[in-house]
């Protein structure tokens, strides 16, 4: 057949993921299993950096999804900090589709939002399964209110997580009052509060989740945490070495998660060891690791190119089963091997 290729905007992305948390999480589970047990190719992400603009970066997200979604591809996805003094959302991204037999991509999608969901599905999923042997978490903070926490907060909310009490904090208070006016046109119930420093925030809360632009650990005093809350670490660079020697440790996969000086690289550079992790999602979720109860628990996931390709497909699909992909005609010219 005559190859295609299609170009998905983020509004259709986003209308095909609309109530679809669960089906998400599901799907996200899927994968961990598989990239467990060996059924993907996800490299290291690739770093393009400027030395005239140090806080931006784009990163190449190659990776190969076999079983029922199989699927190669590759996302691109940029991190602007400074795009939020002009309004602009930090990250912007696309992502490829590669059909693995012939190679040639048949789909680009607009993928912040595809992300954001892969990355809220993850978080939501850690939560409960990090949780299972624990105190059920019932205040949550957030810090960082971007649209990755709005992401996070939508799936926990989807996927049957009730708080007493909400927490929030960013360091620009405008943003933390857009967050908390979300939190209501969203109809959450419990106590909202919009705190103005970080540390009250975390005596406050026994499930966190880090969804910051941070560059480096801003976070260092382990006496915060001794209430031992459950911290979803997903902007990785946050926390102080020595809260995460004094916390259970889990990651998506080790070697993604420790380099690019992410707090969990850091405690490695300063240990000279790897031991302070206890496991990854995928031992959680097979059973191979336990979660203690009297312990703060970390979760840092660098994010894995997998997830992207699968949550891509099922858009792509989607779309395709509604007969709305927009097909660029001619987009492959050159069809004929000797003209």
């Amino acid at each position: 057949m005559t190859p295609t290729f299609a170009v998905i905007s983020g509004a259709q992305v986003q209308e095909a993921l609309k109530g679809r948390e669960s089906e998400t999480a599901e799907l996200i589970e899927a994968v961990y299993r598989q990239h467990d047990a060996g059924g993907t190719v996800n490299p290291p992400s690739y770093f393009l950096r400027f030395p005239d603009r140090p806080t931006a970066r784009i990163i190449a997200l190659p990776a190969s999804l076999g079983g029922p979604l199989r699927v190669d591809g590759l996302k691109w996805i940029s991190s602007f900090p400074e795009n939020t003094a002009s309004g602009l959302p930090r990250a912007s991204a696309v992502l490829i589709l590669n059909d693995p037999d012939t190679g040639y991509p048949y789909a680009c999608l607009e993928s912040s939002v595809i992300s954001a969901t892969r990355t809220a599905a993850s978080a939501a999923l850690a939560a409960d399964r990090l949780s299972r042997e624990r105190t059920r978490p019932t205040r949550v903070g957030f810090i960082g209110t971007g649209l990755i926490a709005r992401h996070i907060h939508t799936h926990l909310a989807a996927t049957g997580w009730e708080f007493e009490e909400t927490g929030v904090y960013d360091v620009a208070a405008d943003s933390a009052a857009g967050f908390r006016s979300y939190l209501e046109r969203a109809g959450t119930q419990g106590k909202i509060t919009v705190h103005d420093a970080a540390e009250p925030l975390i005596r406050s809360s026994d499930l966190i989740v880090f969804a910051t632009v941070a560059a480096r650990p801003h976070i260092h005093d382990p006496a915060w945490f001794g209430h031992h809350p459950l911290v979803l670490h997903v902007s990785l660079r946050d926390l102080a070495p020595e809260i995460l020697l004094a916390s259970a440790n889990y990651v998506d996969d080790v070697e993604h998660c420790l380099k690019a000086d992410t707090s969990p690289h850091l405690a490695e550079q300063l240990t000279g060891k790897r031991d302070f992790v206890d496991g990854t999602l995928a031992d959680v979720l097979t059973g191979r690791a336990r979660v203690p109860g009297d312990r703060t628990v970390v979760f840092s996931p660098f994010g894995l190119g997998v997830l992207d390709l699968a949550v891509g497909r099922f858009v792509h699909d989607e779309v395709a089963r509604r007969g709305q992909l927009h097909v660029v005609d001619g987009f492959f010219n050159e069809l004929r091997r000797h003209g």
